[in-house]
């Protein structure tokens, strides 16, 4: 394969489908935030990640959410094989 082009898996999935995203909520004290965002990093592509962060913001979810122990996401993440591509993304929506 080329070096510009990339290898997509499965089909597209459009705003609709991310926005189900939004309709998680945790059975915990976690903070529903940081449950949405966890969600959405386990079930969606980064591409879609980034589609979904821009919902999810526009929505007023809380990008600092924490769970029970106080992690949030990036602390929750940070030791997987992809997060840096995920956290740089939470990092560019921060501000």
């Amino acid at each position: 394969m080329r070096k510009d082009k990339k290898q997509l898996i499965g089909d597209e999935i459009g705003d609709a489908q991310i926005k189900l995203f939004l309709d998680f909520e945790p059975a915990d004290g976690t903070s529903p935030s940081l449950h949405k965002l966890i969600k959405a990093y386990r079930g969606l592509r980064i591409d879609d990640f980034e589609r979904f962060l821009v919902f999810f913001v526009e929505a007023g979810y809380d990008l600092s959410g924490k769970d029970e122990q106080g992690h949030d996401f990036i602390a929750l993440i940070k030791d997987q094989r992809n997060a840096e591509d995920y956290i740089a993304l939470i990092e560019k929506a921060r501000g």
